[in-house]
C-alpha cells in the first residue's frame, strides 16, 4: 500500500497558486489513473481517493490544513492504515530553481519548506519525496511569490509537459 501526498493549502483562493500545484496535480493523476473522485474524511483532514496502481493499492491524500499542518493529516491516514515510511510518497513545491526542475529523493532536509520541515520535526525524518520546482522572482517577497498565480504559459506547459513527467517519476516508486 502507498500513500501519495502533495502539500497545499486548501480554500478557494489559493486553488491555483503555486503552493497549491500538487492539488491541481493529484487531480490530474486521480483522472489519469481512474481513481474515484476525491471526498473529505474528517478523520484525515483531508480529501482521499483510492485505488489500484500497477497491482497495489493507492490512496492519493489532499490534506485540508495550511502546509505547515499537514503532517497532522498525513500522521493521521498512515496511523489508520497502519503505513511506514517507506509507504508514503511526499510531494512538494520549491523555489530554489528553475520551474520545471524535478527530484526525487528518499531522505534530507527541508530546505526551507515549511510543511516539510514539520513533517521532520513531527513525524518522519526518511521518506520518498519528489520536489517540483517552482521558480521564483525575486520581485517579490517569497510568501507572496509562491500564493501567485500561474502565468496562462505555465498553466499549459503543466498540463502539456510537466504533470506527465512527474507522473513518471511517481509510478517510477511502484
Amino acid at each position: 500500500m502507498k500513500l501519495i501526498v502533495w502539500l497545499g493549502n486548501p480554500w478557494k483562493e489559493y486553488e491555483i497558486t503555486r503552493h497549491n500545484l500538487g492539488f491541481l496535480f493529484l487531480d490530474y493523476f486521480q483522472k489519469k489513473q481512474n481513481l474515484p473522485e476525491f471526498s473529505y474524511e474528517s478523520k484525515f483532514k483531508g480529501d482521499i481517493t483510492t485505488g489500484l496502481i500497477k497491482g497495489e493499492k493507492v490512496i492519493l491524500l489532499k490534506p485540508q490544513t495550511f502546509m505547515n499542518l499537514s503532517w497532522e493529516s498525513i500522521k493521521k491516514c498512515s496511523d489508520f492504515y497502519k503505513m511506514s515510511q517507506k509507504d508514503m510518497c511526499i510531494i512538494y513545491d520549491d523555489i530554489s530553481m528553475d520551474f520545471g526542475k524535478i527530484r526525487t529523493r528518499e531522505t534530507g532536509t527541508a530546505w526551507g519548506h515549511n510543511g516539510i520541515k514539520d513533517i521532520i520535526q513531527f513525524f518522519w525524518q526518511e521518506f520518498q519525496r519528489i520536489k517540483f520546482w517552482i521558480g521564483y522572482n525575486s520581485k517579490y517577497e517569497v510568501s507572496d511569490w509562491v500564493l501567485s498565480k500561474f502565468s496562462e504559459e505555465e498553466q499549459i506547459e503543466l498540463e502539456n509537459k510537466y504533470f506527465s513527467e512527474i507522473e513518471k517519476e511517481l509510478l517510477n516508486i511502484f
